[in-house]
């Protein structure tokens, strides 16, 4: 019989292979730890009508990452995310019942306007009372206006724990291919949530939503709830509206649609929050969207 010369080699792989392997008790508990090397940042660009900008140059910002200055991207262009999946999340408390109505029928306008396709995700839940109330989850395109006037209210706000809600629905349904987002109608008051404002703002940056925050106040520069939605738009990379503006849908849309994508290496290996802010290097106009911190574990050990 003529042997195959590769046999040996083959003989002794096995013989080896099997040998290190061993029983199950042989096997030692191990912990992997790896060196996060590359920052990934998802952002999009406004002028100062906040307009999408659409064509956006790799030397019109730089990234300040912890006090570091860059400019040199290992990668730059526009996001190839083939679609969304969004939460729009209303405000059904007693702070919002008078303007309910209109709250629904922008929501309403959203979504018809919205050239969804056919891998988009969309769910639409309202917050009131002791826990947010889903109307209907990733199939939520034909949503009515009286389905959603429906929707169940209560007297309490729980406007944090309905974005960690949000956000824990977008991370169980994640999709790579997908971008999440949350779109929140209120008049950012808080009167019984569990979470803080602090562990809503850390869900949305887990799950990596970006929070849009449409603002139900008639006077919003005079609000302290304002100032809470500015602070959940800027802290994750959304933006802030508000309601008395007009034409919320499409601008808001419009910013859906035109993000961008940048990578840079990591600037030092520090264990920890680091924190990141994008400016303009030429027009002073142009305002970036992106989430203002993220977690590294630092050096492998």
């Amino acid at each position: 019989m003529t042997l195959n010369p590769q046999w040996p080699l083959l003989a002794i792989f096995l013989f080896l292979s099997t040998t290190a392997r061993g029983g199950p008790a042989d096997l030692p508990d191990l912990t992997y730890r790896t060196t996060v090397s590359e920052v990934r940042l998802t952002f999009f660009a406004t002028n100062g009508h906040n307009q999408a900008i659409r064509q956006l140059q790799p030397g019109d910002f730089a990234i300040v990452d912890d006090g570091w200055v860059i400019r040199d991207f290992r990668s730059f262009g526009p996001s190839e995310i083939a679609g969304l999946n969004v939460v729009v999340l209303l405000d059904s408390s007693e702070s919002v019942a008078s303007g309910f109505r209109r709250e629904a029928a922008e929501a309403i306008q959203l979504i018809a306007q919205t050239p969804w396709i056919a891998q988009d995700h969309l769910s639409v839940a309202t917050f009131a009372g002791a826990k947010p109330g889903v109307v209907c989850v990733k199939t939520c395109r034909e949503l009515t206006p009286n389905r959603l006037l429906a929707a169940p209210a209560d007297n309490a706000t729980p406007l944090f724990d309905g974005i960690v809600f949000a956000a824990d629905s977008l991370s169980a349904h994640r999709d790579e291919n997908l971008r999440p987002a949350i779109i929140l109608f209120s008049d950012g008051e808080d009167t019984i949530s569990r979470n803080a404002a602090a562990s809503a703002i850390e869900a949305a940056l887990t799950g990596d939503a970006p929070i849009y925050t449409v603002d139900m106040n008639r006077s919003p520069s005079r609000s302290e709830g304002s100032l809470t939605l500015h602070h959940l738009a800027e802290a994750t990379g959304g933006a802030y509206f508000s309601i008395q503006d007009g034409r919320v849908a499409d601008t808001l849309l419009d910013n859906l649609k035109s993000t961008y994508v940048v990578t840079y290496k990591l600037p030092r290996q520090a264990a920890g929050r680091h924190s990141v802010r994008i400016l303009p290097a030429h027009d002073l106009n142009l305002q970036f969207h992106c989430r203002q911190s993220y977690y590294s574990q630092g050096s492998a050990r």
